[in-house]
């Protein structure tokens, strides 16, 4: 029997993979780990990067859902998303278990 691909998931599948698998957004997902709860001026100034570039890279981690944001007046704050990255990592485990077997 031939598994049937869904291309789809896939295709979801990289976008979550690549939001990840950049330096610049490492870094803030580490920040965010040690921080808990950082707006983006406190993040780019942390990173010693642009804000446009902090919001460019912030905006691919919560659309891959790895951060979340709440509103504070004018200040949007981010945190982790402690489930996502749960997903993800079991994801990645269980896939690198079936290589093994």
């Amino acid at each position: 029997m031939i598994a049937k691909i869904n291309y789809l998931e896939v295709k979801k599948t990289a976008a979550i993979f690549r939001a990840i698998n950049h330096k610049l957004r490492q870094s803030i997902l580490k920040l965010l780990e040690e921080k808990k709860d950082l707006t983006v001026t406190e993040i780019y100034v942390k990173l010693r990067v642009e804000q446009s570039v902090a919001s460019q890279h912030l905006a691919i981690l919560r659309r891959a859902e790895f951060v979340t944001t709440s509103r504070d007046g004018k200040n949007i704050h981010y945190n982790l998303n402690i489930d996502r990255l749960e997903q993800v990592n079991k994801f990645v485990k269980d896939l690198l278990k079936d290589e093994d077997e």
